[in-house]
């Protein structure tokens, strides 16, 4: 099985995780399940619960670090709050070069040594001190929107032996944010609301108080608060340039680029090509932790 998590905001009126109502048809919440079902990977989630965020912390597969990589490199607009990690050094193997040679006679054993009546006393053993583990390394995460497609039709079809395939779908007007997060931060993660359900919340204006007060800023709030959870503030990077440094901080960074993601899947809707290719029961916000 899975081992998910769930999150509920504290904006909610009813903070409480769980609901007196069974929706025993919707299956909103789960709409990343295939990509845990197609790796043998079972997700638990009870009906009565309603959380904003689903997480997993494992069983952990290196083909999560390998999609998340790959979709942060195939996005079209990325928004990048933390330093790149340094390239990994590639070893270079020595040739092996096997010889015949002779042995010295100083390394044989003696005449004397042989004739010994009993086996030399045992020297002590040498202390030796226990290395340290290697510190953790430090981890990112990239958050955007996607939509999952089976490999042919049925999705028991991207099941497979060793291996999974699914098909992912990127929109290019939603920006992919990456930012450094700490150690523990879950392995994948995703926000409830499907593509089908975000297409319905209207755009408020540009006033901050009216955006404050709509469904749209409690969506940005939501993502935002369970974030602040997982991100390493002390390595966020606002700006990478130093000729043009900038004076705003990394929270309000992090909930102003939050506020494009959603905008741009909110304004995804008017496309009809979006409508055509993309599953909008299976597509919305997701996070993938990487190195």
């Amino acid at each position: 099985d899975a081992a998910l998590g769930f999150y509920r905001s504290s904006i909610h009126k009813d903070n409480s995780l769980f609901s007196t109502v069974k929706e025993y048809l919707a299956i909103e919440k789960g709409w990343l399940s295939p990509y845990l079902f197609a790796s043998a990977r079972r997700p638990i989630i009870p009906r009565t619960m309603t959380p904003d965020i689903v997480f997993c912390h494992g069983p952990f597969l290196e083909g999560d670090y390998r999609v998340g990589q790959t979709l942060l490199a195939e996005s079209a607009l990325m928004i990048t709050l933390c330093a790149s990690p340094p390239p990994t050094p590639t070893e270079e193997k020595e040739e092996e070069h096997h010889s015949l040679s002779i042995p010295k006679l100083s390394s044989m054993p003696s005449l004397h040594n042989l004739l010994r009546s009993r086996p030399p006393s045992p020297s002590e053993p040498e202390l030796t001190h226990t290395a340290l583990p290697p510190p953790p390394k430090p981890r990112r995460m990239v958050i955007l929107c996607v939509g999952l497609k089976p490999h042919r039709t049925l999705w028991t079809t991207s099941a497979r032996p060793g291996e999974s395939v699914i098909n992912y779908i990127l929109l290019n007007g939603c920006p992919a944010i990456v930012v450094p997060v700490k150690v523990g931060a879950p392995l994948v993660a995703w926000d409830t609301l499907t593509l089908e359900e975000m297409w319905k919340v209207p755009l408020p204006a540009a006033e901050p108080e009216v955006v404050a007060q709509s469904k749209f800023g409690g969506i940005v709030n939501v993502l935002f608060e369970y974030l602040d959870m997982c991100v390493d503030w002390d390595r966020v990077v606002v700006s990478v340039d130093p000729a043009n440094p900038s004076e705003m901080d990394g929270r309000e960074a992090l909930k102003s680029a939050l506020g494009l993601l959603v905008a741009a899947v909110i304004r995804s809707g008017d496309s009809k090509q979006v409508k055509k290719e993309v599953d909008k029961e299976r597509s919305g916000i997701a996070m993938w932790r990487i190195p």
